[in-house]
């Protein structure tokens, strides 16, 4: 297994093709589709990834996928991202900045994630909710990403977690609780999760399941598993 390992699957159904009322049938679609998506970070990693953000660790190689709506991602040993799958947004078009140093992806519903051994963030794919429009504070200092359906998460070496996109059901609202120690990310179709350092587990956005109601604190676990929206 990868020094760090994003993997996300759903079982979703295929998307409808009619371009005039794309974006509402895609939200619409939010109760349609059931998956597990599950984020994997080691602890030993961050201190890994802690050198090779300062320059002092050379990176290494890296076998990292995820899986979105209808396409599929995975980074290669030579930091290279391979795409396939639907290419309808653009979510499979690899730019030129994913083509080399990259260590882990995440895929959403239609847009893509990479993140990059200086620990920047880049963006592709469906972006009419800005998800795809990292902002400056996702640029440097990364350690991991999620994607939800139309929302995307970045953790920072200093803990904290940056969330942009759709925001509809307050799950780009990052809680205060999720702005240090924060050890791992998650992302759902519509809500947001964060592992702290201490064990407990944050949760924010759409909760018409209970998907954020956490339940009693459990030991520290390196491994999250979220049922989809």
């Amino acid at each position: 297994m990868s020094p760090l390992s994003l993997l996300q699957s759903d079982g979703a159904a295929a998307r409808p093709g009619s371009a005039t009322d794309l974006v509402e049938r895609k939200r619409l679609r939010k109760r349609g589709s059931r998956g597990w998506r599950i984020t994997v970070v080691y602890p030993a990693v961050l201190a890994w990834l802690a050198l090779v953000l300062a320059g002092l660790a050379a990176p290494a190689p890296a076998a990292t996928l995820a899986g979105g709506e209808q396409h599929s991602l995975g980074v290669r040993a030579d930091g290279r991202v391979a795409a396939w799958g639907s290419n309808d947004d653009g979510q499979c078009t690899v730019p030129p900045l994913v083509q080399s140093g990259v260590i882990a992806v995440a895929a959403g519903g239609w847009h893509s994630l990479a993140l990059k051994t200086d620990g920047g963030v880049v963006a592709w794919g469906w972006n009419d909710d800005g998800q795809c429009t990292v902002p400056p504070e996702a640029q440097s200092f990364v350690i991991a990403v999620a994607a939800g359906r139309f929302h995307s998460l970045a953790l920072k070496t200093s803990g904290s977690v940056v969330a942009w996109g759709y925001n509809g059901k307050g799950q780009c609202t990052v809680p205060a609780l999720a702005e240090s120690g924060v050890i791992a990310v998650a992302a759902g179709n519509d809500h947001s999760l964060a592992l702290k350092a201490d064990g407990t587990t944050i949760a924010w956005g759409r909760n018409d399941y209970g998907q954020c109601n956490v339940p009693g604190r459990s030991p520290a676990p390196v491994l999250l598993l979220l049922l989809e929206d």
